[in-house]
Protein backbone atom coordinates (compact mmCIF):
# COMPACT_ATOMS: atom_id res chain seq x y z
CA UNK A 1 0.00 0.00 0.00
CA UNK A 2 1.38 2.88 -1.58
CA UNK A 3 0.81 6.44 0.15
CA UNK A 4 0.85 9.52 -1.55
CA UNK A 5 3.63 10.83 0.18
CA UNK A 6 6.10 8.30 -0.71
CA UNK A 7 6.25 5.10 -2.49
CA UNK A 8 8.57 3.35 0.78
CA UNK A 9 5.75 4.37 3.05
CA UNK A 10 2.69 2.37 3.63
CA UNK A 11 0.54 1.38 6.69
CA UNK A 12 -2.46 -0.34 8.27
CA UNK A 13 -5.55 1.78 9.88
CA UNK A 14 -8.54 -0.84 10.83
CA UNK A 15 -10.29 -1.93 7.84
CA UNK A 16 -13.80 -0.59 7.09
CA UNK A 17 -14.35 -3.62 4.69
CA UNK A 18 -13.83 -7.01 4.96
CA UNK A 19 -13.84 -7.86 1.27
CA UNK A 20 -12.87 -6.03 -2.03
CA UNK A 21 -14.21 -6.93 -5.36
CA UNK A 22 -12.85 -6.81 -8.61
CA UNK A 23 -14.40 -7.70 -11.63
CA UNK A 24 -14.92 -6.34 -15.01
CA UNK A 25 -18.68 -4.92 -14.65
CA UNK A 26 -19.75 -6.06 -18.17
CA UNK A 27 -19.12 -9.75 -18.19
CA UNK A 28 -20.48 -10.29 -14.15
CA UNK A 29 -22.08 -7.42 -12.63
CA UNK A 30 -25.19 -8.87 -13.25
CA UNK A 31 -24.46 -12.74 -12.81
CA UNK A 32 -22.10 -13.96 -10.80
CA UNK A 33 -20.63 -10.86 -8.90
CA UNK A 34 -24.02 -9.93 -7.80
CA UNK A 35 -24.77 -13.56 -6.19
CA UNK A 36 -21.16 -13.46 -4.88
CA UNK A 37 -22.13 -9.92 -3.47
CA UNK A 38 -25.44 -11.10 -2.30
CA UNK A 39 -24.34 -13.87 -0.18
CA UNK A 40 -21.13 -12.69 1.27
CA UNK A 41 -23.93 -9.86 2.67
CA UNK A 42 -25.87 -12.64 4.02
CA UNK A 43 -23.31 -14.22 5.78
CA UNK A 44 -22.46 -10.87 6.82
CA UNK A 45 -19.40 -9.71 5.40
CA UNK A 46 -18.63 -6.46 5.05
CA UNK A 47 -17.96 -6.21 0.93
CA UNK A 48 -17.20 -3.15 -1.14
CA UNK A 49 -18.51 -3.60 -4.74
CA UNK A 50 -18.27 -0.48 -6.84
CA UNK A 51 -22.08 0.53 -8.36
CA UNK A 52 -20.51 2.63 -10.94
CA UNK A 53 -21.73 1.42 -14.57
CA UNK A 54 -19.61 3.36 -16.61
CA UNK A 55 -15.76 4.15 -15.47
CA UNK A 56 -14.19 7.41 -17.36
CA UNK A 57 -10.69 7.13 -17.71
CA UNK A 58 -7.72 4.62 -17.82
CA UNK A 59 -6.78 4.88 -13.70
CA UNK A 60 -8.96 3.99 -10.91
CA UNK A 61 -10.54 6.76 -8.38
CA UNK A 62 -8.87 7.49 -5.12
CA UNK A 63 -12.50 6.21 -3.60
CA UNK A 64 -11.26 2.78 -5.09
CA UNK A 65 -7.87 2.82 -4.33
CA UNK A 66 -8.29 3.67 -0.55
CA UNK A 67 -11.57 1.12 -0.58
CA UNK A 68 -8.62 -1.55 -1.49
CA UNK A 69 -6.38 -0.25 1.14
CA UNK A 70 -9.59 -0.45 3.92
CA UNK A 71 -10.29 -4.06 2.91
CA UNK A 72 -9.01 -7.17 4.90
CA UNK A 73 -8.79 -9.18 1.74
CA UNK A 74 -9.76 -8.88 -2.05
CA UNK A 75 -11.66 -11.18 -4.51
CA UNK A 76 -10.36 -10.82 -7.91
CA UNK A 77 -12.78 -12.30 -11.06
CA UNK A 78 -11.12 -13.04 -13.89
CA UNK A 79 -13.68 -13.31 -16.47
CA UNK A 80 -13.14 -13.57 -20.66
CA UNK A 81 -12.90 -9.73 -20.58
CA UNK A 82 -11.09 -8.61 -17.32
CA UNK A 83 -7.85 -8.02 -19.28
CA UNK A 84 -9.45 -5.50 -21.87
CA UNK A 85 -10.28 -3.24 -19.26
CA UNK A 86 -7.41 -1.00 -18.10
CA UNK A 87 -9.06 0.41 -15.13
CA UNK A 88 -9.56 -3.40 -13.94
CA UNK A 89 -6.03 -4.11 -14.50
CA UNK A 90 -4.81 -1.16 -12.69
CA UNK A 91 -7.01 -2.38 -9.93
CA UNK A 92 -5.25 -5.50 -9.54
CA UNK A 93 -1.96 -3.57 -9.59
CA UNK A 94 -3.05 -1.84 -6.02
CA UNK A 95 -4.25 -4.84 -4.88
CA UNK A 96 -0.78 -6.95 -5.67
CA UNK A 97 0.98 -3.51 -4.15
CA UNK A 98 -0.93 -3.91 -0.73
CA UNK A 99 -0.63 -8.00 -0.71
CA UNK A 100 3.30 -6.94 -1.19
CA UNK A 101 3.08 -4.14 1.47
CA UNK A 102 1.06 -5.12 4.35
CA UNK A 103 -0.17 -9.34 3.31
CA UNK A 104 -3.43 -8.20 2.12
CA UNK A 105 -4.89 -11.71 0.78
CA UNK A 106 -6.19 -11.77 -2.74
CA UNK A 107 -8.07 -14.86 -3.39
CA UNK A 108 -8.65 -15.20 -7.34
CA UNK A 109 -11.61 -16.36 -9.00
CA UNK A 110 -11.08 -17.45 -12.61
CA UNK A 111 -14.76 -17.31 -14.14
CA UNK A 112 -15.24 -19.48 -17.45
CA UNK A 113 -10.90 -18.68 -17.65
CA UNK A 114 -8.28 -20.79 -17.47
CA UNK A 115 -5.77 -19.51 -15.37
CA UNK A 116 -3.28 -20.87 -17.94
CA UNK A 117 -5.32 -18.00 -20.36
CA UNK A 118 -4.53 -15.43 -17.61
CA UNK A 119 -1.25 -16.69 -16.68
CA UNK A 120 0.13 -16.92 -20.17
CA UNK A 121 -2.24 -13.97 -21.65
CA UNK A 122 -3.53 -16.13 -24.48
CA UNK A 123 -7.45 -16.34 -25.72
CA UNK A 124 -9.48 -13.22 -25.09
CA UNK A 125 -6.57 -12.09 -22.95
CA UNK A 126 -4.03 -12.31 -26.04
CA UNK A 127 -6.80 -10.25 -27.38
CA UNK A 128 -6.70 -7.71 -25.24
CA UNK A 129 -2.96 -6.99 -24.68
CA UNK A 130 -2.60 -6.97 -28.31
CA UNK A 131 -4.74 -4.16 -28.38
CA UNK A 132 -2.67 -2.70 -25.54
CA UNK A 133 0.43 -3.10 -26.58
CA UNK A 134 -0.89 -1.21 -29.97
CA UNK A 135 -2.20 1.69 -27.94
CA UNK A 136 0.99 1.79 -25.55
CA UNK A 137 4.05 1.08 -28.21
CA UNK A 138 5.43 4.42 -26.84
CA UNK A 139 5.02 3.42 -22.74
CA UNK A 140 5.42 -0.25 -22.90
CA UNK A 141 6.68 -0.14 -19.29
CA UNK A 142 3.04 0.19 -18.50
CA UNK A 143 1.75 -2.65 -20.49
CA UNK A 144 4.59 -4.98 -19.09
CA UNK A 145 3.09 -4.06 -15.28
CA UNK A 146 -0.22 -5.73 -16.30
CA UNK A 147 1.35 -8.68 -17.98
CA UNK A 148 3.51 -9.08 -14.76
CA UNK A 149 0.12 -9.13 -12.46
CA UNK A 150 -1.62 -11.73 -14.02
CA UNK A 151 1.50 -13.96 -14.12
CA UNK A 152 1.98 -13.19 -10.41
CA UNK A 153 -1.28 -14.02 -9.66
CA UNK A 154 -1.34 -17.54 -10.99
CA UNK A 155 0.98 -18.40 -7.94
CA UNK A 156 -1.94 -17.84 -5.33
CA UNK A 157 -4.38 -20.42 -4.48
CA UNK A 158 -7.51 -19.78 -6.32
CA UNK A 159 -11.47 -21.46 -7.39
CA UNK A 160 -11.84 -21.67 -11.04
CA UNK A 161 -15.39 -21.69 -12.34
CA UNK A 162 -16.57 -23.63 -15.23
CA UNK A 163 -20.01 -25.58 -16.13
CA UNK A 164 -18.92 -28.81 -14.21
CA UNK A 165 -20.94 -27.58 -11.10
CA UNK A 166 -24.06 -25.11 -10.34
CA UNK A 167 -22.63 -21.81 -9.52
CA UNK A 168 -24.91 -21.69 -6.24
CA UNK A 169 -21.96 -24.17 -4.84
CA UNK A 170 -19.14 -22.36 -6.00
CA UNK A 171 -20.37 -19.70 -3.84
CA UNK A 172 -20.97 -21.44 -1.06
CA UNK A 173 -17.41 -22.86 -0.86
CA UNK A 174 -15.93 -19.30 -1.88
CA UNK A 175 -18.15 -17.42 0.85
CA UNK A 176 -16.88 -20.12 3.80
CA UNK A 177 -13.29 -19.88 2.87
CA UNK A 178 -13.74 -15.98 3.09
CA UNK A 179 -15.34 -16.31 6.23
CA UNK A 180 -12.56 -18.96 7.17
CA UNK A 181 -9.54 -16.54 6.30
CA UNK A 182 -11.66 -13.50 8.14
CA UNK A 183 -11.30 -15.39 11.11
CA UNK A 184 -7.96 -16.65 11.04
CA UNK A 185 -7.27 -12.76 10.57
CA UNK A 186 -8.74 -11.40 13.52
CA UNK A 187 -7.77 -14.02 16.10
CA UNK A 188 -3.81 -13.21 14.25
CA UNK A 189 -3.41 -17.20 13.18
CA UNK A 190 -3.53 -16.76 9.68
CA UNK A 191 -0.66 -18.19 7.78
CA UNK A 192 -0.16 -17.10 4.20
CA UNK A 193 0.72 -20.22 2.65
CA UNK A 194 4.42 -18.67 1.51
CA UNK A 195 4.78 -18.20 5.28
CA UNK A 196 5.10 -22.45 5.45
CA UNK A 197 8.31 -23.11 6.90
CA UNK A 198 8.71 -19.93 8.72
CA UNK A 199 6.73 -20.22 11.40
CA UNK A 200 9.06 -20.24 14.30
CA UNK A 201 11.20 -17.26 13.32
CA UNK A 202 7.97 -15.17 13.03
CA UNK A 203 7.23 -16.62 16.63
CA UNK A 204 10.80 -16.17 17.55
CA UNK A 205 10.76 -12.61 16.70
CA UNK A 206 7.39 -11.27 17.70
CA UNK A 207 8.36 -11.97 21.42
CA UNK A 208 11.32 -10.08 21.27
CA UNK A 209 9.27 -7.23 20.63
CA UNK A 210 7.25 -7.20 23.88
CA UNK A 211 4.51 -5.88 22.36
CA UNK A 212 2.48 -5.59 25.79
CA UNK A 213 5.61 -2.92 27.20
CA UNK A 214 5.04 0.35 26.69
CA UNK A 215 8.51 0.94 26.26
CA UNK A 216 10.13 1.25 22.03
CA UNK A 217 11.38 -1.58 20.91
CA UNK A 218 13.96 -1.69 18.10
CA UNK A 219 14.74 -5.73 16.52
CA UNK A 220 17.30 -5.57 13.94
CA UNK A 221 16.19 -9.09 11.45
CA UNK A 222 19.73 -9.66 9.84
CA UNK A 223 20.74 -12.06 6.93
CA UNK A 224 21.61 -12.82 3.53
CA UNK A 225 19.49 -12.27 1.05
CA UNK A 226 16.67 -14.29 -0.14
CA UNK A 227 15.93 -15.98 3.28
CA UNK A 228 12.85 -14.41 4.34
CA UNK A 229 13.73 -11.37 6.40
CA UNK A 230 10.77 -9.48 4.68
CA UNK A 231 8.49 -11.92 4.79
CA UNK A 232 9.16 -12.38 8.15
CA UNK A 233 8.48 -8.61 9.15
CA UNK A 234 5.64 -8.37 7.02
CA UNK A 235 4.01 -11.22 8.98
CA UNK A 236 4.68 -9.71 12.15
CA UNK A 237 3.27 -6.31 10.96
CA UNK A 238 0.11 -8.20 9.84
CA UNK A 239 0.12 -9.92 13.44
CA UNK A 240 0.11 -7.15 15.43
CA UNK A 241 -1.22 -3.90 13.85
CA UNK A 242 -4.43 -4.49 14.88
CA UNK A 243 -3.04 -3.38 18.66
CA UNK A 244 -1.99 -0.07 17.47
CA UNK A 245 -4.00 3.29 16.94
CA UNK A 246 -1.49 4.12 14.01
CA UNK A 247 1.19 2.35 12.14
CA UNK A 248 3.81 2.94 8.83
CA UNK A 249 5.95 0.62 6.99
CA UNK A 250 9.04 2.18 5.16
CA UNK A 251 9.86 -0.68 2.55
CA UNK A 252 13.74 -0.72 0.24
CA UNK A 253 15.20 2.13 2.46
CA UNK A 254 18.11 1.33 1.37
CA UNK A 255 16.99 2.56 -2.14
CA UNK A 256 15.03 5.06 -1.55
CA UNK A 257 17.35 6.44 1.09
CA UNK A 258 19.43 7.41 -2.10
CA UNK A 259 16.81 9.14 -4.00
CA UNK A 260 15.51 11.10 -0.80
CA UNK A 261 16.77 12.98 2.55
CA UNK A 262 16.04 11.31 6.06
CA UNK A 263 14.16 14.43 6.66
CA UNK A 264 11.51 13.88 3.93
CA UNK A 265 10.89 10.19 5.16
CA UNK A 266 10.59 11.42 8.80
CA UNK A 267 8.05 14.06 7.47
CA UNK A 268 5.95 11.48 5.32
CA UNK A 269 5.66 8.88 8.03
CA UNK A 270 4.39 11.32 10.51
CA UNK A 271 2.32 13.01 7.68
CA UNK A 272 1.41 9.34 6.97
CA UNK A 273 0.51 8.54 10.50
CA UNK A 274 -1.22 11.84 11.68
CA UNK A 275 -3.11 12.63 8.36
CA UNK A 276 -1.44 16.37 8.83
Amino acid sequence: MASSSSSLISGSNPPKYDVFLSFRGEDTRNTFTSHLYAALSRSKIETFIDDSEVRTGDEISSSLSIAIRSSRLSIVIFSKDYASSMWCLNELLEILECNKTRGHIILPIFYHVTPSEVRKQTGTYGEAFAVHEERFKETKGKVQKWRTALANIIGLSGTVINHHRPEPEFIDEIVEDVSCKLKLISSGDYLDPGLVGITSRIKRVKSLLCVEMEDIRIIGIWGMGGIGKSTIAKAIFHRIAKEFEAVCVLTDVKNEAKKRTSAFTRAASFQYIWGT
